[in-house]
């Protein structure tokens, strides 16, 4: 055989190889846009939401980005992937917490400082830590319904809270205005509420609508100001936003809720959280929006070690810290405002995949959408819906563990590719 011969052969080995390769790579993409397309398809027709947007990215390559569905059950509008949602808690990480990382880098505060240094008339929660609040590890209530807190007993708002004829003050609906003061008052409530002796871990939502007046005091900016400064602006998230109908059009945003109870409306561009609407839509436990190229823009950012685009905006420690569970010898899963997998696995109550690993962090909102960073595996999984439409008792997204199989496809797809 002469060289020549044995050149052509191994040419020709090295093509078939090739193609056989590249074969096998487009069979499993065909795969697991069906796999998500199927396990999708099913929660709508199943009535787990009228719509969503479905994002992975992996080692600098979007694995997917495609919407599915209709903003609502009428199906006259399709969703589009460039749709703005109400992210719900997960403004608790990419507002709040985040704030806090900067501010915290900038030695202005201390983890295990009391929050009394900060932040004035602060009742029972003046000697927990910022540690143990952002862990859910300091005792609070879950949650406090201060809408109703606000009512008579003849079902009418009290003086200074929710009114008809205020001059001032931030609109919930067209009969209703929230008075710019009432922020006191929710203070107050939350101030005064029951702290556990003995804390055990519980979710709970109420620090985090004190973490704005806590970035102003430590800043001089206000909340959402600080926010735009150090990081939204830079990342070019312009659909990361508080009231997103100051700059977009109710076409653009997909609506969340018909509310039968408080606001007695269509909830459209404004903050489905009741506490976040009394705030005037901004708060750090909910109240942030945005489409999920703007969304992912920030957590790309957190995935690569607090750096986009050669811009640095967080250190890698401060990431590392805040995303690493803090006091799990007491069986509590969390980080610092991030949540973590579970401590043991149980697929029956983990909202993730079986495969995320113990680096990985994330949250979940309320009106269904979920973010999930795994920086051992350099990915990001974001799902964008508004299960809550169009009541919040439509609880299928739940029962069908429709974002845990979607996350399992893409970890499949990920594993399958390893050698």
């Amino acid at each position: 055989m002469t060289f020549k011969t044995l050149f052509l052969i191994l040419f020709s080995s090295y093509f078939v190889i090739s193609a056989s390769a590249q074969s096998r790579e487009s069979d499993l993409l065909w795969n697991f846009e069906n796999s998500i397309d199927s396990i999708v398809n099913h929660a709508i027709m199943e009535k787990a939401f009228p719509g969503c947007v479905v994002y992975a990215f992996m080692k600098d390559s979007i694995l997917i980005k495609k919407a599915f569905g209709f903003h609502t059950y009428d199906s006259l509008r399709l969703v589009d992937v460039g749709d703005i949602y109400d992210l719900a808690s997960i403004t608790k990480v990419s507002a709040a917490t985040l704030a806090l990382m900067k501010l915290y880098e900038q030695n202005l505060f201390s983890l295990d400082d009391p929050i009394k240094k900060y932040i004035k008339h602060t009742g029972h929660l003046r000697n927990l830590t910022f540690r143990k609040l952002l862990a859910h590890q300091a005792g609070l209530k879950a949650w406090i319904p201060f809408y109703q807190k606000f009512k008579k007993r003849n079902g009418k708002f009290r003086h200074g809270t929710i009114s008809t004829e205020f001059r001032n003050g931030f609109r919930i609906d067209e009969d209703q205005m929230v008075s710019s003061r009432i922020y006191k008052k929710i203070k107050r409530q939350i101030r005064r509420s029951k702290v556990d002796k003995n804390p055990q871990y519980k979710y709970s939502g109420l620090f985090f609508y004190l973490v704005p007046e806590i970035v102003k005091n430590l800043s001089g900016l206000k909340f959402e100001d600080y926010l735009i400064k150090e990081f939204y602006d830079s990342l070019g998230s312009s659909t990361l936003v508080f009231n997103p109908l100051d700059n977009f059009t109710q076409a653009k945003i997909v609506p969340t809720e018909i509310d039968t109870f408080f606001r007695m409306s269509p909830i459209h561009g404004k903050v489905h959280d009741e506490g976040a609407t009394l705030m005037a839509g901004v708060s750090g436990n909910a109240g942030l929006f945005s489409n999920v190229d703007d969304l992912a823009k920030l957590w790309r950012m957190f995935l690569n070690d607090g750096e986009l685009d050669s811009v640095r905006y967080l250190k890698p420690s401060t990431i590392q810290l805040f995303t690493s569970y803090q006091y799990p010898n007491v069986g509590n899963r969390r980080g610092l405002g991030f949540d973590k997998p579970l401590l043991e696995y149980d697929p029956i109550i983990s909202g993730v995949s079986k495969h995320a690993s113990i680096l990985s962090y994330g949250h979940s909102g309320y009106t269904g959408t979920m973010v999930w960073a795994d920086p051992e595996h350099d990915l990001l999984f974001i799902f964008l819906t508004n299960r809550v439409y169009p009541n919040r008792t439509y609880k299928k997204i739940y029962e069908l563990n429709v974002r845990p199989a979607i996350h399992d496809q893409i970890y499949d797809l990920l594993l399958s590719e390893i050698p």
